[in-house]
């Protein structure tokens, strides 16, 4: 491959480096964002099992306090009927014994429903306890390893950079003005573009064959005829296409 042409190929893999590492580095922020937000929407569906379970316990509770009240004036009812002085007073006091019967009796059924509730509650969360236990220490863990792949990054980062200000030290002005003014207008950042079944693809267009002969020689710089990006054949790409001929 010419000499220039293969710095310049050197220079393109560098650039879209520091443009993924840049990329990632800018939105670590939304990122980091979804790592929480994924672990949060795991935990709010667990406090929203947890809260049912602790709203049926109080439920429950309330009922009982409620029975235990309605026994008291069962109690107090009965000994009223016993000792009833006239036909008045015993019919009232039936009448009153019996409603506290079944507000007691439709009480019962009512914690019976909220047992069966905190049962199943319960159940559910026994299910999903490997999760619950774990749910923090995967978090900590998944935000760890962000950090370090985010770091990694930026390490990255700087390693490439000085690596591109080498290469561009080495490219003659006229490309290196060649490239920086395609890489300025493209929306991808790409100046150099590899040849791929025959086709820029950068731009997806078939070269003609003329072209793509030249390209396989490798000892110019040509440029694709529909977006002028520099273009290049992978040096062993070129080795098999010549061998074919």
């Amino acid at each position: 491959m010419n000499a220039e042409l293969e710095k310049l190929v050197e220079l393109q893999k560098t650039d879209t480096k520091i443009h993924q590492l840049k990329k990632s580095i800018g939105t670590a922020d939304t990122r980091r964002a979804g790592i929480e937000q994924e672990f949060e929407q795991h935990a709010s569906s667990i406090r929203e099992i947890q809260n049912r379970r602790d709203k049926a316990r109080t439920d429950r509770a309330d009922l009982e306090n409620q029975i235990a009240e309605k026994q008291t004036y069962l109690e107090r009812a009965n000994r009223n009927l016993k000792t009833a002085q006239d036909q008045k007073q015993y019919e009232t006091s039936m009448r009153e014994t019996d409603a506290l019967q079944k507000q007691i009796a439709t009480l019962e059924a009512q914690v019976l429903e909220k047992m069966t509730e905190i049962e199943e509650v319960e159940k559910t969360l026994d299910e999903r306890a490997e999760e619950i236990n774990s749910l923090e220490g995967n978090r900590t863990e998944a935000v760890t390893n962000f950090e370090g792949e985010l770091g990694s990054n930026a390490s990255d980062l700087d390693v490439q950079m000085k690596k591109r200000d080498k290469v561009m030290a080495t490219i003659p002005p006229n490309w290196a003005s060649v490239y920086n003014r395609l890489v300025q207008r493209s929306n991808d950042g790409l100046a150099v573009a590899e040849v791929k079944n025959g086709s820029c693809s950068a731009c997806f267009m078939s070269l003609r064959p003329h072209v793509l002969q030249r390209l396989r020689k490798s000892d110019e710089i040509i440029t694709c005829e529909n977006c002028t990006r520099i273009l290049y054949i992978p040096t062993d790409d070129a080795k098999a296409a010549n061998q074919e001929q």
